[in-house]
């Protein structure tokens, strides 16, 4: 038994010598790998255009699923038209108002920011 032993024994350190290090590496690995690509601006515009055209998608969807018409009362008009017809036009309308808010503040700050550069 005492035999054995020896013999892995000795198997050990013959393997522990056989082992080498390995050499160092050439100059040409030291060199920083390129990280992911720069995010463009095209990039992002094509990002925008597919997730419009699913929103479009789904939003025909919901149009061709409510056809049934509904009567709509506005300021004294009464029409009758399509419930998603009739949703779509006060989404849009809702959007037309926050981008007309959006744009006076916008506005304001561009004259705020030419006050502040004649000043200076």
């Amino acid at each position: 038994m005492t035999h054995a032993r020896d013999s892995k024994h000795a198997a050990e350190e013959t393997l522990g010598e056989a082992t080498e290090v390995p050499a160092a590496r050439p100059a040409a690995d030291d060199q920083p790998r390129p990280g992911p690509p720069k995010r463009t601006r095209l990039g992002g515009t094509w990002v925008a255009v597919v997730v419009a055209l699913v929103v479009l998608t789904f939003l025909l969807i919901f149009i061709l699923q409510n056809l049934e018409n509904a009567t709509v009362h506005f300021l004294g008009a009464v029409g009758s038209m399509p419930l998603a017809v009739a949703m779509l036009l006060a989404a849009v309308a809702g959007g037309a108002l926050v981008a007309l808010v959006g744009a006076a503040r916008i506005l304001q700050l561009r004259a705020q920011n030419r006050k502040s550069r004649k000043s200076v």
